[in-house]
């Protein structure tokens, strides 16, 4: 209602009556830049003075309040210049767009806000593509009128969100962003044939094994096996394709990890959420990887995070996805005494994790030969997890229980392995001694004897 009867007012000192006109996109863009640019400086104020002031506006509403003042502004422009005020409707909907990418992504924003959407795929002003939570894609309408309307958004995401200097022009063509809602924005320019926007979305309701049991993603007798390789605190690589549930099935497990044990984790961008769940872990400490500032100072890889992690007392190390040089320390940390811990790679197979780890060792410049890289393999992992997209199902095909190197071989057996659906099922029988381990923390072996199969 205030901002009715402001406009009304504004409309009576006119003394005029006119027909609505309508508004150039050029203006929502003009307003919600210098919209952004003054919730910046507030932001920063209020960080210098060492946080928040008890009392103070929320975002949202200094938003508002912001919007106001500018539509104020643009109405005593027209007013100066002899043009028609805005009509009602207008100024209203002009407010709605500015708001909907200050506070969100513009017309991004009901697609972020529809719960069947994973992934979206946003490639200029190309129709949208997005991967619905049942695997299946579908088509949507364009969100932006022009290419530079895509990079015009992205930058005042960048400005609003980033925690840092965030830059996004033909000099730095790529940004990795988190969004308020967890999901994660990647967006490049100047190197590919148009600005593209892909926003990956995570299910953090989805937190328990009982959750991705019920899905169809294991039966029972997994669900029991994979809960005591948690309790008997053994170090495992969960490894598949992208979207396949990786980070998911960490999340789940992570979550299984008894509420007094000490976590830290380390991500190139923060995906695992576990700050969600308060009360299964209240000592947990998340770090991110940083890319250098504008003059190329500041960057701090996964490698030195995991170093970091090593200081931090941990009583696990979980590596959010492993994918270059991190692997060696994560490795020295997972044989020498930081059992229980995880992580999560890209791979084809759960054969294929063996000889990509020795690869990203090799990118540690460590220059050990390839034996000595297999034996530290051996040594530090004890299991590896493999997960698929099936049908438009996420489902574990295969667990491989790590037994010994030999030479350029990591041996492994291939203890659950997919059945004529895909879907794991108990293989070769594990050893007596990774039994014994798993029976102390409570495992019912009889759950491997399963005659009927999955269920």
């Amino acid at each position: 209602m205030a901002a009715l009867s402001t406009t009304l007012h504004r409309r009576n000192a006119a003394e005029r009556a006119v027909p609505p006109v309508s508004v150039e996109y050029a203006s929502e863009r003009t307003l919600a830049r210098s919209v952004v640019e003054q919730l910046v400086d507030a932001r920063l104020r209020v960080s210098g003075r060492g946080g928040a002031t008890a009392g103070g506006p929320s975002e949202h509403e200094l938003a508002e309040e912001l919007i106001r003042r500018e539509l104020d502004r643009l109405a005593g422009q027209r007013l100066a210049a002899g043009l028609p005020l805005l009509a009602v409707d207008e100024e209203q909907r002009l407010s709605a767009a500015v708001l909907a990418q200050v506070l969100g992504l513009g017309r991004i924003q009901p697609l972020l806000d529809d719960p069947d959407i994973g992934d979206i795929h946003i490639r200029g002003t190309a129709p949208v593509w997005v991967r619905l939570r049942d695997g299946s894609r579908a088509e949507r309408p364009p969100v932006v009128d022009t290419d530079e309307e895509l990079i015009d958004l992205v930058r005042l995401a960048a400005a609003r969100l980033g925690s840092n200097e965030r830059r996004f022009d033909a000099a730095n063509p790529e940004l990795n962003l988190q969004l308020p809602d967890g999901s994660r924005l990647f967006a490049v320019m100047a190197v590919s044939q148009r600005p593209a926007v892909i926003i990956r979305r995570h299910q953090f309701g989805l937190a328990s094994m009982a959750q991705l049991h019920g899905l169809g993603m294991l039966d029972r007798a997994l669900l029991e096996f994979l809960q005591s390789v948690v309790r008997a605190r053994r170090n495992f690589v969960i490894a598949g394709g992208t979207g396949s549930g990786k980070t998911t099935l960490l999340r789940a497990l992570l979550n299984e990890v008894p509420r007094e044990e000490r976590i830290v984790t380390i991500e190139d961008s923060f995906e695992l959420g576990l700050d969600r769940f308060p009360e299964l872990h209240p000592d947990i400490d998340a770090l991110q990887a940083r890319d250098a500032n504008t003059e190329g100072r500041g960057a701090i890889d996964m490698a030195a995070l995991t170093r970091m992690a090593l200081r931090m007392d941990p009583d696990r190390v979980v590596l959010g996805e492993v994918r270059g040089a991190e692997a060696f320390p994560m490795l020295l940390a997972m044989s020498q005494g930081n059992n229980g811990s995880m992580c999560t790679m890209h791979a084809d197979s759960s054969r294929s994790v063996f000889p990509k780890l020795a690869a990203y060792v090799s990118m540690a410049e460590t220059g050990l030969p390839i034996d000595t890289v297999n034996l530290l393999v051996a040594n530090a992992l004890h299991f590896v997890v493999h997960v698929e997209l099936i049908d438009g199902v996420r489902r574990i095909t295969s667990v491989r229980e790590v037994v010994d190197a030999d030479g350029p071989r990591v041996i492994s057996n291939e203890i659950f392995c997919p059945d004529r659906l895909g879907r794991a099922v108990p293989g070769y029988p594990m050893r007596d001694s990774t039994l014994d381990v798993l029976e102390a923390v409570g495992f019912d072996i009889s759950v491997l004897d399963r005659p009927q199969g999955w269920w």
